[in-house]
Parts: C-alpha cells; structure tokens; sequence
C-alpha cells in the first residue's frame, strides 16, 4: 500500500491507480467459446457435463422445485429470513420510486406527434455468484428492478450448493418473487441463459455479477442477448479530509478489501499527517480481523494519495470508483463536482454495506472506470423506449421537401417517392 501525494506519483504509480484490475479475458476465450458452443449445441447434456467437471456432482434437474425452496427456509436462521424480508421491503420501495420517473413522453407540433414510450423487457435472467460465498443479497438486486420494471418472467441461475441449491439464495429468490431459480454456474450458465436449453428458458437480457469467467460469457453472447456490464473485482475510494474518522476510514477500506485477493481500495486525503494516522489504523485493525488471507492480498492493490480536495476530486473521477465514500465536512459541496462513480455513500454514517444491503440502492454497480460511460443496475436496465410517431397529411407536408431531398442525396429514390405517393 503506497502512501504519497498525487503531485508526487510517478506515471507508473498513477497509471497503476487507475488502471487497476482491469480484466484482460483474451487468454480465457478459447475455453468460454467452447463452452458457450457445447451449450449452444447440446443444451441439458452440456450443463449437467461442465456442472459434473466444475462443481463435482451429478444433477439431472437443474431447476429448484417448490418443496426445496419451503426446506430451504428451515435451514437459514430465522433472523437472517426477516433481514432479507426488510432489506427486500427498502429496495422494493428505491425502485418503485425509480420507475415512477421514468416518464412517457410526446410533442405535438404542426401536424406532427412523436414521443416516447416505455415497455419492460419480456425475460431476464439473473446471475447469483457462488464458490467463495453465496450471495442472496445479490439476488434481491437483481430480481427485485427486473420485477418492478414489469418483466414477465424474472430467472435466478447460481452454482450448486452440493446437489441443491444454497438455502439463502433460494429464499432470497423466494422473497423477491423470482419466477425461476436454476441451479447452474459459471459460463455455461450464461450460454443457458442466452440460447435456452430444454430446461432452461432462452432470457433477453442477463444481469449480475461473476468471475472471469462469467464475464468473458456476458461479452460473448452480447448481441444474442443484451446484458448490463462488464463487472470485476470490487473497489472503492474513500475521500477523507482532517475531518474524518480514522477507525471509520479503517473499517470501511477493511471492508471492502475482504470481497476478493484483487478487490482494490484507495484513500484520498488533504493532509500528511492524517494520512499516516490512517495507515497506521489500517495497520492495527488488520492484526484482530477476520478474513486476513484475503485482506493482505488485496492490500496490494490499495494505496493512500494525499492531495488538495480539487485535486483528489480530479483523481476520483479519473479514477471512477464503484465506490465512493465522501467522508469530509461538507461531503454535499464535493458531490457537486464528482463526475463518475457507481454509488456514492455521504458523510460519517453512510458506510458501503448499507448500499450492499439495506439503503435500497443498487449494488450492481460498474467497475474498473467503467462508471464514466454505464451507471448500476436499475429499473431502467429492464426497459426499452420505443419512439412513436403520427403525422397528419399537413405534418407530412410540411417535412416532406427534407425528406425527399434527403433521400435522394443518400440514393434511396423509394424513399422519396414513399413521401412524394402520400401528397400527390
């Protein structure tokens, strides 16, 4: 973990910080084409092969039957079902909120109505990461902007727990009214999702994030179905000035420096000595905290830049967090100059797993800069806007000269006398 003023880093050290974990899948395609090809091919066979190869266990019915979600709800702990039942409730209302501003729109304009409609995609298909951990958080995000939205039919596929499915995420699923939940992983659970197996429904769009492996699918089968992002190891950056709470700052980079060995946590600071107080807390809380091994790998990805606040605003935005805590006095007056960033957290009290869980926002979120040209995942990620358009005779008239000219400029003669048959 580097500790240095941003006027003083090297191109190197820089271009390290903002080019962080940047996911390189070309040396993985060869094996995700195969994949996504058998899939393609053999549907079923194919899944209950890779599922026998990747997972280690025999599955003949992918899909999760009635009676195994109700025996998933005795096996999690009561307390973590009213957890996720509450954590649904929050993000339910985010995104009704989110939908309600979604607007239909038209202008009516000398014979002329165009505008703008809004209709929610008729399948989406959810991918819930397994391996590591289980996620039913995830599921929540995922499903619950999809059902909101209005899509007909909202699927989960996530890897095998042994020969079921992992208890929490079927009652997660449970909770937010999936219509589907399939137990399959990995790439060959996105080439189910995008070409349909017997089993397994055909989807239009895939959301959620995975490993490498399941990125390079979503990249691949983009086209075939639409998909939300590219999504890698998690990061944030936490903007500190004199202000802030050292313990705070600590807990909240320990926090997310134990997702994942490459997850990435950078500091920003306006002063020297605070930043020092900062490492040094970092420092002492690594030596009681649980989830070490992966702590220390990812420690190597994260660093400390002391700077003024314009200039550690600059490197935000370069940068273009996932993450963004805004831990200042008047984090407010920052947020109005912050360009790109997945979600941003405010303030003392606003650390990132209430975004993880319970606040209502999304955690879906882009990664590695991809915050400069995609925002997290929402309603609006389930919705198309078809435009609409109705002319009276005058309207058409009154356009016609440009059209025809036009079309007759780019060599589409039919065009033209599409408009010139109407008016004659």
């Amino acid at each position: 973990m580097i500790v240095k003023k941003i006027s003083k880093l090297n191109e190197k050290e820089l271009d390290i910080i903002i080019n962080r974990n940047k996911t390189n899948i070309s040396g993985i395609l060869p094996t995700v084409s195969e994949i996504l090809e058998n899939v393609q091919k053999n549907g079923d066979n194919a899944l209950k092969e890779y599922t026998k190869k990747f997972d280690g266990v025999d599955i003949d019915n992918f899909k999760v039957s009635s009676e195994e979600i109700d025996k998933a709800y005795d096996k999690i702990d009561s307390k973590v079902v009213e957890s996720l039942e509450k954590a649904y409730e929050n993000i339910r209302e985010f995104h009704e909120i989110q939908f309600k501003n979604l607007n239909e729109w038209e202008i009516d304009k000398k014979g002329i109505k165009a505008g703008q409609i809004i209709r929610p995609v008729e399948k989406a298909g959810c991918y819930v990461p397994g391996g590591r951990a289980f996620y039913p958080s995830t599921v929540l995000m995922t499903v619950t902007p999809a059902k909101v939205a209005g899509v007909k039919e909202v699927i989960v596929t996530s890897p095998p727990n042994g020969t079921e499915g992992n208890p929490a995420t079927l009652v997660a699923s449970d909770i937010a009214k999936a219509d589907g939940i399939y137990k399959i992983g990995g790439a060959q659970a996105i080439g189910a999702l995008a070409y349909g197996t017997k089993s397994i429904p055909k989807v239009d769009i895939i959301v959620g994030p995975g490993n490498i492996f399941v990125t390079a699918a979503k990249k691949l089968v983009y086209g075939e179905v639409s998909i939300d992002f590219p999504a890698g190891p998690s990061e944030v950056l936490i903007m500190c000035d004199e202000s802030s709470n050292e313990e705070y700052v600590a807990m909240d980079f320990l926090a997310q420096a134990e997702h994942d060995p490459n997850a990435s946590c950078i500091i920003t600071v306006t002063s020297e000595e605070k930043a020092e107080k900062i490492k040094e807390r970092i420092l002492m809380e690594i030596k009681t905290a649980k989830r070490t091994e992966i702590i220390e790998k990812s420690i190597l990805n994260s660093a400390i830049v002391i700077g003024s606040i314009d200039e550690c605003i600059e490197l935000s935005n370069s940068y273009a967090p996932e993450h963004l805590e805004i831990m200042t006095k008047n984090p407010r007056e920052v947020l109005k100059s912050i360009e790109n960033a997945g979600s941003i957290f405010l303030g003392n009290y606003a650390p990132v797993p209430v975004g993880d869980y319970a606040s209502g926002t999304n955690h879906v979120l882009p990664t590695s800069a991809c915050a400069k040209m995609y925002s997290g995942l929402s309603v609006e990620t389930f919705i198309k806007k078809p435009t609409v358009q109705e002319l009276t005779k005058e309207g058409l008239l009154g356009i016609s000269d440009i059209v025809t000219t036009l079309a007759e400029a780019e060599g589409l003669f039919n065009h033209s006398e599409a408009v010139k048959r109407r008016l004659n």
